[in-house]
């Protein structure tokens, strides 16, 4: 399946911008990190100045990390948390149970909290998959996370929400 590059010259300039926290799993760093810098290149260079991440052991931890900003979040500064990690199906069904856990507890985070929570998990069947998606070109899906969390956040504001 053909990669698209996501367009970032026409996203909305966001004023007095929030924070934004980052979160990544340590498995496979060089992918994950990948991504979380070209995400979070992408914010600053559209105004976000409190961009902040967090390295947590895996991908299971991605919703109670969220859950823990956010219910320590009292003033409402944090306007997204973009999540990174890499899944690697292998033999068991260790794979299943680690994907679905986390989208399913990173949903009810998102609805519990009301503030946007971008995913960026790569269930991969091989490592090439994620690679193809972290690379140092025009489809690493950090540009993509940016781009969702900014069009969130402008579309949030222009609702009152």
């Amino acid at each position: 399946m053909a990669q698209t590059a996501i367009d970032l010259s026409n996203l909305q300039n966001i004023e007095n911008p929030g924070r934004v926290a980052i979160l990544k799993s340590k498995w496979y760093p060089e992918l994950v990190d990948s991504l979380s810098c070209t995400c979070e290149r992408v914010l600053l260079d559209n105004g976000f100045t409190r961009v902040e991440v967090h390295t947590l052991p895996g991908s299971l931890e991605l919703p109670l990390a969220a859950a823990d900003l956010l219910a320590t979040d009292s003033q409402s500064e944090i306007d997204a948390i973009i999540c990174f990690s890499v899944i690697l199906k292998g033999e068991t069904l260790h794979f299943e149970m680690i994907t679905n856990e986390c989208m399913r507890g990173l949903g009810e985070v998102m609805r519990q909290y009301r503030r946007p929570i971008i995913v960026e998990i790569l269930p991969v069947l091989e490592i090439a998959h994620a690679q193809a998606r972290a690379g140092d070109d025009e489809f690493n899906k950090g540009y993509e996370a940016a781009a969702a969390a900014i069009e969130m956040i402008a579309w949030r504001r222009s609702v009152g929400a």
